[in-house]
């Protein structure tokens, strides 16, 4: 069941993710999935490092932290994506 709420909290980071991003993004629906997931892991890490990862109630430091860590990995991902499999796709 760990793996489904992390494909469900990835998925959502990752459309969150790319209506915060301006501009159009290139990268397929399920490589945006597993950058969601990435930053979820990356933004719960730093929420622990900063000692914000268990409070009382709903966690929204912890979250933003995830939504911050998802946006740069999108954001990178895609920027990645275009310079390697994307300009092939474009070009057909």
């Amino acid at each position: 069941m760990g793996w489904l709420w992390a494909i469900i909290v990835g998925f959502v980071l990752g459309l969150i993710a790319k209506a915060l991003i301006p501009g159009k993004q290139h990268s397929p629906l399920w490589l945006t999935t597993i950058f969601g997931m990435l930053g979820a892991i990356v933004g719960n890490s730093i929420a622990r490092a900063a000692g914000v990862d268990s409070t009382d109630g709903i966690d929204w430091s912890r979250h933003a932290f995830q939504v911050v860590a998802a946006v740069i990995i999108v954001y990178v991902g895609d920027m990645l994506y275009m310079a390697t499999l994307g300009r092939r796709k474009q070009r057909r």
